[in-house]
């Protein structure tokens, strides 16, 4: 990715974690944008959220965030002065998830290692 998408991407980042904390409200206790990774055209922007709480609410969130995708384009397009706005596509980012996953599997095979040592 060049810097300039870098930059536009940390803007609209920024300006969007902003906005849905301010007009948004969500049953999870926490939303938060993750990562946005943006076309080389600027016309599309794929969204990643981060959202904690159980699974319902991470799916209510979701539907939350793309019921109100012109919303919130209407503002980024108000605050980030761009030829396009980006048409804003979100995903759930669960990359955390699975990287705890990986941390207690280790775990796991970390302590059977050390139970199956014989003692000297």
């Amino acid at each position: 990715m060049n810097h300039r998408l870098m930059r536009v991407s940390e803007l609209l980042k920024r300006e969007l974690g902003m906005l849905i904390t301010r007009d948004l409200l969500f049953k999870a206790p926490l939303v938060s944008v993750r990562a946005i990774d943006i076309t080389p055209d600027l016309k599309r922007a794929h969204v990643f959220i981060s959202a904690l709480g159980t699974g319902a609410q991470k799916k209510e969130a979701l539907q939350v965030l793309t019921k109100n995708r012109s919303l919130l384009q209407k503002e980024l397009s108000k605050r980030v002065i761009l030829k396009y706005t980006p048409h804003l596509i979100f995903e759930l980012d669960e990359s955390i998830e699975r990287g705890i996953h990986v941390i207690d599997l280790l775990d796991k095979l970390d302590q059977e290692t050390v139970n199956e040592e014989p003692a000297s």
